[in-house]
């Protein structure tokens, strides 16, 4: 009786917790946000292990169709975030690759007559573009009906890449409004200024959850662009202890050879 109680109990929580979801993504549908894009950041951190796990997940799941991170290896990615070989073979590396492969995209040639240029290789794009740069792109696509993707991106005008986490977010459109600004000769112009955007149909995620979805995969190609960071930290903490150590022995040693001069 007890365990059928709370078999109920788990199953009434779980439809619940699912109503609430499906209710606020419903409340995104016609919500504006973004007026201030230019000034989303997000906070990377490669000790965050669990953070870097999700981002490697959602790199192979959405983004390695048409990027490849060639100076990475898989078997390093699975040593350097704790992922047991068995299920880095099994969820995260694609059929005919092996451990010791680079991440390479099993995209084909024609990708350049596709999207009108070869997607690029993300390896260093952390490196090149900043985090912040990549968290405010995969957040400010918009629909587009004038581009041949359907979707246009503020961080990237004339985008070539078509929006690969819509089904997350959801749809949105930009919206602006008119604004004045002085022209030549004290005559003065009419320029179209981005507003906000809009929610025009929501997606599987919330916008907290997709949010999250973002950060990971943020995180995961700022490790990428640089392996060494997270070794580099650890042992910087070391050398700090040390130096303070050697300095505290050099002291007492230079208190004991001139204890005697005055």
């Amino acid at each position: 009786m007890r365990t059928n109680r709370c078999r109920w109990m788990t199953a009434l929580l779980a439809a619940l917790a699912g109503a609430m979801a499906h209710g606020a993504r419903a409340a995104d549908a016609g919500a504006t946000y973004g007026a201030h894009w230019k000034r989303w950041q997000v906070q990377v951190n490669v000790a965050d292990l669990a953070s870097l796990q999700r981002g490697a997940r959602d790199f192979v799941g959405y983004c390695l169709g048409c990027h490849s991170l060639r100076y990475e290896r898989w078997s390093r990615l699975g040593k350097d975030l704790k992922i047991p070989p068995a299920v880095l073979q099994k969820d995260l590396i694609p059929p005919g690759q092996k451990p010791q492969d680079y991440i390479i995209s099993p995209m084909t040639a024609d990708a350049a007559k596709w999207f009108g240029k070869q997607p690029p290789d993300l390896s260093l794009i952390a490196r090149y573009r900043g985090p912040n740069y990549l968290y405010r792109y995969l957040k400010t696509f918009y629909v587009d009906s004038a581009r041949p993707t359907g979707v246009n991106n503020l961080v990237y005008p004339s985008v070539a890449m078509p929006d690969v986490l819509s089904s997350l977010e959801g749809l949105k459109v930009a919206v602006y409004r008119t604004v004045e600004v002085p022209g030549p000769h004290g005559t003065t112009l009419k320029r179209q200024v981005f507003a906000h955007f809009r929610q025009i149909a929501p997606g599987s995620m919330t916008r907290a959850q997709f949010d999250q979805f973002v950060h990971d995969t943020v995180n995961f190609l700022y490790y990428v662009s640089d392996p060494q960071r997270a070794e580099r930290h650890r042992l910087g903490v070391w050398v700090i202890l040390f130096l303070i150590a050697f300095t505290w022995l050099a002291w007492l040693l230079y208190r004991e050879y001139w204890k005697d001069v005055r």
